[in-house]
């Protein structure tokens, strides 16, 4: 074949729906759009099964099947001379396609309705492009190649940093410097709650820092469920991710303590990819784009690679810190002077509330009220990763990773809601806690009051 199928990568993303034209065993013809077209290898592709039941049974009956792709960037057309060799209902094929569909049907709120029934392979015996009467576009639209040698810088600055912030922050760095994206999001894995929890972004007008994303939903579960990336390609055809789990207004968060997922309006392009560590998720690094094909399978290999990198790092953090042996925490005055400032945990989720405004809840907040409760009996205001962890193991067992995260989410939703307690990192494993003045740990939801409450 002078035309190979690695050649029509373009036409494999479903931006433009395939074509399968069969015919019964009386020469009768039928024609189906197809919703995923997957590229096996350079002779095999496999086509989705939903409802196809007439198409299958003219593939059994009569063997010559021809398929029409189309290249999403340029508009080319071109017909595959194929011929049926299996279906599979099991294995990573079938885990593939439908985790795809599901990922692109769930936008519309069809996830039930476009289940997958089979993965039909067929060998590819021949490829034809069609003439085109007028003048197609140009592939790509003349984006540059992803750069190797920004690309290996990009992973050694991860590499050197020793802080989940800087290791989040690093990983967001390079997303935009090396591959141009500008809206990107780091969710972090939170197995206490079965959820993913936003802990850093870039490019929205809100941050969305301690937004949530349920372990299983939409493209962002399925990332963190099956370990592989999950891309849409034409959010045209789909409902944009963002309105199904958003929130519009900041006043929600008081009411319902969720915080609005971040969302691009005119998205048209959105790739979650896993941040996988020794086979382990520790998060997804979730990309969006306003140009239609955006991640072309080249990006695609990048994003992994770097959101790799970061949750190795993430990984390595996380063992450094707790092993960290403890310095002598002296204590240190009771924080005085300045207005009295009221923080409310509430037991039930571990929400925390300063002065009214909600910051954040789970983990991150437990903690929260655990230096909160130290410093009032103990007169202490600098806390070290390995104290929280063994105390938080003790009121949640199954608490074992990702406290560096936790903490990194609390200092930062301090930050952006300008409260007046703050959490500084002042050394490896160990943070110190400052207010603008007197605190008081109100007992909320059912929890007994802490002893003077007053700090």
């Amino acid at each position: 074949m002078s035309l190979r199928l690695s050649d029509l990568s373009a036409c494999f993303e479903g931006v433009i729906p395939s074509i399968i034209a069969t015919a019964s065993a009386d020469g009768m013809p039928n024609i189906s759009y197809l919703s995923h077209v997957v590229r096996m290898d350079e002779e095999h592709v496999a086509l989705s099964n939903q409802f196809f039941a007439k198409t299958a049974a003219n593939v059994r009956a009569n063997p010559k099947v021809t398929l029409i792709l189309v290249d999403g960037f340029t508009g080319d057309q071109f017909l595959l001379d194929i011929g049926f060799v299996r279906s599979v209902d099991a294995g990573p094929l079938f885990d593939k396609i439908a985790r795809q569909l599901k990922a692109s049907s769930a936008q519309v709120g069809m996830s039930d309705v476009m289940r997958l029934k089979s993965a039909d392979i067929f060998r590819v015996h021949g490829i034809e492009k069609v003439p085109s009467p007028v003048e197609t576009m140009p592939a790509m639209g003349g984006r540059p190649p992803v750069s190797l040698p920004a690309l290996s810088a990009a992973i050694k600055a991860i590499e050197r940093q020793a802080e989940a912030d800087e290791i989040i922050d690093s990983l967001l760095c390079g997303v935009e410097h090396v591959l141009g994206y500008g809206n990107a999001l780091v969710l972090i894995h939170d197995g206490h709650r079965g959820c993913l929890i936003t802990t850093g972004s870039i490019g929205y007008p809100r941050s969305g820092l301690g937004s949530e994303i349920a372990g299983s939903e939409g493209m962002i579960g399925a990332a963190a469920t099956s370990g592989q990336t999950v891309k849409v390609s034409d959010m045209s055809r789909v409902r944009r991710f963002g309105e199904a789990i958003g929130l519009d207004a900041e006043k929600e968060e008081e009411a319902t303590r969720s915080i609005a997922f971040p969302h691009l309006p005119t998205v048209m392009s959105q790739i979650a990819v896993p941040m996988l560590a020794r086979g382990a998720v520790t998060g997804v690094l979730f990309v969006e784009s306003e140009q239609r094909l955006a991640f072309r399978e080249e990006d695609e290999a990048a994003l992994e690679i770097l959101a790799g990198q970061a949750a190795s790092a993430l990984r390595a953090s996380e063992r450094e810190a707790a092993a960290t042996e403890p310095g002598q925490a002296l204590p240190l005055p009771r924080f005085g002077g300045g207005r009295e400032i009221r923080v409310a945990h509430h037991r039930f989720d571990d929400s925390v509330f300063i002065d009214g405004t909600y910051i954040v809840k789970g983990v991150a907040g437990m903690l929260l009220r655990l230096m909160l409760e130290w410093h009032l009996n103990e007169g202490r205001s600098e806390f070290t990763n390995r104290e929280m962890r063994l105390a938080a193991g003790a009121r949640m067992p199954e608490i074992k990773d990702n406290l560096e995260t936790r903490l990194l989410l609390l200092r930062r939703r301090l930050e952006e809601k300008q409260a007046p307690v703050r959490l500084v990192r002042v050394g490896r494993g160990r943070v110190r806690l400052e207010a603008e003045g007197p605190l008081v740990l109100d007992a909320a939801a059912g929890d007994q009051p802490h002893g003077g409450a007053a700090m």
